[in-house]
C-alpha cells in the first residue's frame, strides 16, 4: 500500500489548524466546523487502517520510509502494527469526539482553543505512528504545548497551577528519553535512530548499559502512564482542564507511556525488563489500591474519575510487568478500554457541570427521575469502569489476571482487591446521585441534547462490542504481542 495513509492522518490536523489560524475569528462557526472537518478526516483514514491491517503477522505495516538526516542517520520513518493501530484509531475517535463535545462547552477564544485542540491530535497520532527516535521525540514534544495552553487559558480552579505542574512533570520525563536516547546512538555502530534497528541492536549490549537506560525510558514513560509516585499531576489536571482535554488526556496521553513500554523498553532492554518484572508489578500493584482507595474519599466527581485513572492504569502495568502473551495483551485491551470508558465519562461530567455548575456528589439526588437518559448513560459507564461482563473492563482486566498469574502469585491477589473498592466507589456515587429522593433544587435541570448523546453513543458502542465480541481486536494485536514477548524472553 503506497498511500501514506500514516503521514495524512497525522499531518491533515496541522493543516487543519493553519486553516483555522488564517479564519477571521468572529466566525465562531466556521472555525467549528473546519475543527470538526480535520478530525473527521484521520477518523475515516483510521477505518480503513483497520480494514486493511493484516493481524496475522508482526511485521510493520504501512511503512513511509526515507532519508531526512543521512549524515546524522535520521530517518522520517512512520508504520504501524497491533499495537499502534487500535491506538491510531482510539486517538482519531476521542479527538473527533471532543471536537464535537467542544462546540458548545467552549465560548470565547475559540480560534486558538480549536488550533491547539488539532495541534494536540497531531502530536498524539506521530507518537504511535513514528518508529525513528527523532520523529517519536518531536512528537512527544508537541503535546506538551498545546496541552499546557489549553488547560492554563480554557480550564477552571487553579487551572495555571495545574498546567504549570503537568508541564514539568512530563518535561521532567522527556528528558530522561532524551538521554536515553542519546546513550543508545552513541554505543550502537552505526549511529542510527531506527527504532527497528535498534531492537535488532541494542540487547546485545551489556547489561548494566541495559538496565541503566531501561530506568531513563522507565521515569519517562512512568510519568506519562503515571505510575506511582509520579501521579500527582494527574488528578490536578483532569479537574482543573476544560471536558474536552480531560477526555484526551485520560483516553490518550496516559496510553503514550503504556505504548512507550511496549513499542521501546521491553524490546530494546529485555535484560532490564525482566530484571525491574517485579518492582513494577509492586508499583502496579500500588496504582490498583492505592488509586481505588483515593477513590473512595472524593466529593468531586470529576476527581474521583481522574482518581480511578490512576487504579486503572495500574492494570496495564500489572499486565505488563508479567511479560506474558495474555497479561500484555490484556494491558492493550485495557489501554482500549480505558478510552473509551473514562472518556466517556469525562464527557457525562462536563456535561452535567454545564447545567448545574457543581460536581458534588452529595449535592445531587434522585436525578433518574429528571434525567433518565443522562442517568443511563452514566450508569452504563460506571458499571463499565468497575468491570462488569460483557464489557470491556471486564475483559481487560480478566486477561491481566490469568496472565499475570503465574509471575505474580502474591501480587495479583491483592490487584483484585482493587476490583471491589471500584465496585464501591461507583455504586456509591451511582446511589448518591441517581438514586433516592430526588433534590428539587435541580428542578431545572435538562435532558441532555442530540449532539451530546452522539458524543458518549459511539464510545458505548465499542465498549460493549468488545466486551460481547473481543476476537477482532484479540486477533489484531496478537502477532505483535507475541514478538514482543519473543523479543524480551528470547
Amino acid at each position: 500500500m503506497n498511500f501514506p495513509i500514516l503521514s495524512l492522518m497525522t499531518f491533515i490536523p496541522l493543516l487543519g489548524m493553519v486553516v483555522i489560524l488564517l479564519t477571521k475569528k468572529e466566525q465562531e462557526n466556521l472555525v467549528r466546523y473546519l475543527a470538526a472537518l480535520f478530525s473527521f478526516i484521520p477518523l475515516v483514514l483510521s477505518f480503513i487502517l483497520l480494514s486493511q491491517y493484516r493481524g496475522s503477522t508482526s511485521q510493520i505495516q504501512f511503512v513511509e520510509k526515507f532519508d531526512w538526516i543521512p549524515s546524522l542517520g535520521i530517518t522520517y520513518y512512520m508504520g504501524a502494527d497491533g499495537l499502534s493501530v487500535p491506538m491510531l484509531f482510539l486517538t482519531a475517535l476521542l479527538g473527533f469526539l471532543s471536537v464535537i463535545y467542544s462546540f458548545g462547552d467552549i465560548k470565547e477564544r475559540i480560534k486558538q482553543y480549536f488550533a491547539f485542540l488539532l495541534l494536540l491530535e497531531v502530536g498524539m497520532m506521530g507518537v504511535f505512528a513514528a518508529l525513528d527516535f527523532f520523529l517519536f521525540y518531536i512528537f512527544w514534544e508537541i503535546v506538551l504545548v498545546p496541552m499546557y495552553f489549553l488547560i492554563g487559558v480554557w480550564g477552571h480552579g487553579r487551572k495555571e497551577y495545574s498546567a504549570i505542574k503537568f508541564f514539568l512533570y512530563t518535561l521532567f520525563g522527556s528528558l530522561f528519553m532524551l538521554v536515553g536516547i542519546l546513550a543508545l546512538y552513541f554505543n550502537v555502530e552505526p549511529h542510527t535512530l531506527n527504532m527497528m534497528v535498534l531492537i535488532e541492536k541494542a540487547p546485545m549490549l551489556t547489561r548494566g548499559f541495559q538496565l541503566l537506560v531501561f530506568s531513563a525510558f522507565y521515569i519517562a514513560f512512568a510519568v506519562k502512564v503515571p505510575v506511582f509516585p509520579f501521579h500527582t499531576w494527574l488528578p490536578d489536571a483532569h479537574v482543573d482542564a476544560p471536558t474536552a482535554v480531560s477526555v484526551i488526556l485520560a483516553g490518550i496521553l496516559l496510553k503514550m507511556g503504556t505504548y512507550g513500554f511496549l513499542r521501546i523498553s521491553y524490546p530494546m532492554f529485555p535484560q532490564g525488563a525482566i530484571y525491574f518484572a517485579l518492582p513494577i508489578g509492586i508499583l502496579a500493584l500500588i496504582n490498583i489500591v492505592y488509586g481505588a482507595l483515593v477513590c473512595m474519599a472524593q466529593k468531586d466527581l470529576k476527581k474521583m474519575i481522574a482518581y480511578s485513572s490512576v487504579s486503572h492504569m495500574g492494570y496495564c502495568m500489572l499486565g505488563i510487568a508479567a511479560i506474558t502473551v495474555t497479561g500484555i495483551s490484556g494491558c492493550v485491551f485495557q489501554m482500549v478500554s480505558h478510552g473509551l470508558i473514562t472518556g466517556a465519562l469525562f464527557l457525562l461530567v462536563g456535561m452535567l457541570y454545564e447545567r448545574a455548575h457543581t460536581r458534588e456528589i452529595q449535592a445531587f439526588g434522585g436525578l433518574w427521575i429528571k434525567i433518565p437518559v443522562y442517568s443511563g448513560l452514566m450508569l452504563l459507564f460506571c458499571l463499565g469502569s468497575l468491570g462488569l461482563p460483557g464489557m470491556s473492563g471486564f475483559i481487560s482486566e480478566f486477561m491481566v489476571f490469568i496472565g499475570s498469574f503465574p509471575s505474580f502469585k502474591i501480587i495479583v491477589p491483592l490487584a483484585v482487591i482493587g476490583v471491589v473498592i471500584t465496585a464501591a466507589y461507583f455504586l456509591r456515587t451511582i446511589q448518591a446521585m441517581f438514586l433516592g429522593t430526588f433534590n428539587t433544587k435541580w428542578e431545572g435541570l435538562t435532558e441532555i441534547s442530540a449532539r451530546e448523546i452522539f458524543t458518549v453513543v459511539p464510545l458505548a458502542i465499542l465498549m460493549i462490542g468488545i466486551g460481547i465480541f473481543p476476537s477482532p481486536l484479540a486477533n489484531m494485536i496478537k502477532a505483535t504481542i507475541e514478538n514482543i514477548v519473543h523479543l524480551v524472553t528470547g
